[in-house]
Formats: C-alpha cells, structure tokens, sequence
C-alpha cells in the first residue's frame, strides 16, 4: 500500500529542488529525515516537513480503514519534482531600462511504500 503527500507552488527552482530529492530517494523514512535534518541545502527543511506529513497521511490512513500499514517499514519509493508557474517581475536597470526576472516554483510529491 502507498501514501503520498504533494507540495504545491514552493517558492524554489525544480532544478534545486531535484537535488535534495535525489538524496532521499529509495531510503528508509527515518534515514532520510536524517539526512534532510543535516542537509545545508534550502530546501531541505521543507522536503523534511513534506515526507513527515507522508507518514502521518500512512497513520492515519492506517487507522480509518484499517490498511495495516507498518509505519516503521516506510520507505521513500518515488519523489518527483515538476516545474510550476512561473513569477514574472520587473527589475530596475540603468538609464530607465528593465529587465525581466523570472521567479521559479516547484510542485513536489513524495510517494511512501511497505517493504
């Protein structure tokens, strides 16, 4: 049986986050909290507080329809991250120019597994 948990519109570039994605992928849940938890990258907080809510979705599943779900035998099976809508904005230049910056989002699923 699998639970996920997505993020949706996170204020940071797909390609950043697919790096801290890339290090929990197929890890037992509480090896890669760990890993997440001594992480120095951005997003690695967010990703943490993102499979946490991936084993409560698993809790509570378990205990309204009786899925029989191990929580201590979750397992990060697929994490996948996709672009989002893209932020327009105007950045002042020299001489009465602009210059357009583009503020990247993310939407992320993390999808938990029963070994």
């Amino acid at each position: 049986m699998e639970v996920s948990a997505k993020l949706k519109n996170y204020r940071v570039s797909a390609r950043k986050a697919r790096l801290v994605a890339d290090t929990i992928r197929g890890r037992q849940v509480e090896e890669a909290l760990t890993s997440l938890d001594l992480s120095p990258k951005r997003f690695a907080r967010p990703m943490a507080k993102l499979v946490r809510s991936a084993v409560a979705n698993a809790e509570n599943k378990n205990d309204t329809i009786k899925a029989g779900i191990d929580v201590d035998n979750l397992y990060v099976s697929r994490v996948f991250v996709d672009e989002g809508a893209s932020m327009w904005r105007i950045r002042p230049r020299a001489q009465g120019r602009a210059f357009w910056v583009q503020h990247r989002t993310s939407h992320v699923t993390v999808v938990l597994e029963e070994r």
